[in-house]
């Protein structure tokens, strides 16, 4: 492919895992551990990555992601029905944003105030019924666009001045100006389309003004430029890689998911669900821990 760099080298497991639907990485900077979920699976992991120390919290409910805090312990958390708190293995539900069961909060960063942002959609991906949250941990949140489908993936560029997010079965990239003070947006304009295999999922952006996108059910990870151009691949060895993270040593962390997939496909790829590595040549945007 003319323009595109091909990472020859595979992604490799660093976690063997069987989660239903990994999700949501980020490094704790408390403990410098690699912190995911498994969405489905209502579960938080926490990995030493130099020692192979392996702790699971039973949430008890859906999980869409979590942050480490920077005034206190624990995670916060995006859960099916809204925000809250997870410690010592307790969640503290605050703002039930969606009571209704038909709604679920799914992917989630925090921005570089220390506000938490998440998308959340229909369980059955209605059109139009995807909204992007934003919350400080002590006012109720708000919602800071609709409209959308299933908002997923989201992160913002190294001068804090552009917003990024993916909303997965709109098959659609988002650019938006962001004013990082009041934490507010400007239009959503699109900035690419996606085209298969799979569908744009979570996502981590580069120092060098790029961004990495999961690419679940396409067995890739995309790096796109400003301009929503795609200008690297890193094959990955499981059918639905679902999200990644920047390590501080510049290597990305890349979740994956096996729900839904048929025995043939977790037989040709038997690390679906587990987490992978690869070098990158860059380094990400450092991604803040919650304010609260």
């Amino acid at each position: 492919m003319a323009g595109i760099h091909e990472y020859r080298d595979l992604a490799v497991a660093v976690r063997d895992s069987q989660s239903d639907v990994g999700e949501g990485p980020v490094f704790d900077p408390r403990t410098g551990r690699l912190a995911w979920v498994d969405s489905y699976g209502c579960k938080i992991f926490e990995d030493d990555l130099s020692t192979g120390e392996h702790t699971v919290t039973d949430v008890g409910t859906m999980v869409g992601a979590v942050a480490p805090r920077q005034d206190g312990d624990g995670f916060v958390a995006a859960v099916a029905n809204g925000f809250g708190f997870v410690v010592d293995g307790k969640l503290d539900l605050v703002d039930e944003v969606l009571p209704e069961p038909r709604l679920r909060m799914t992917g989630a960063k925090v921005d570089s105030r220390g506000r938490f942002w998440a998308g959340s959609n229909d369980m059955n991906f209605a059109p139009e019924q995807g909204r992007l949250h934003r919350w400080d941990g002590e006012s109720p949140s708000v919602v800071v666009a609709d409209g959308l489908v299933l908002p997923n993936g989201l992160g913002w560029n190294a001068e804090d001045t552009v917003m990024y997010l993916a909303d997965s079965y709109a098959n659609l990239l988002y650019r938006a100006d962001f004013h990082p003070e009041p934490g507010t947006l400007g239009p959503l304009d699109v900035l690419a389309e996606t085209e298969g295999p799979g569908v744009p999922d979570g996502l981590a952006v580069d120092v060098d003004g790029c961004f990495w996108v999961a690419m679940f059910g396409g067995r890739e990870v995309r790096r796109y430029d400003p301009a929503g151009l795609v200008v690297g691949v890193v094959p990955v060895p499981a059918h639905q890689p679902s999200s990644c993270v920047f390590g501080s040593d510049g290597r990305l962390y890349i979740t994956s998911a096996r729900n839904g997939l048929s025995d043939e496909e977790l037989a040709r790829f038997p690390l679906n669900g587990s987490v992978f590595v690869v070098e990158t040549g860059t380094t990400g945007v450092p991604v803040q821990p919650f304010r609260a």
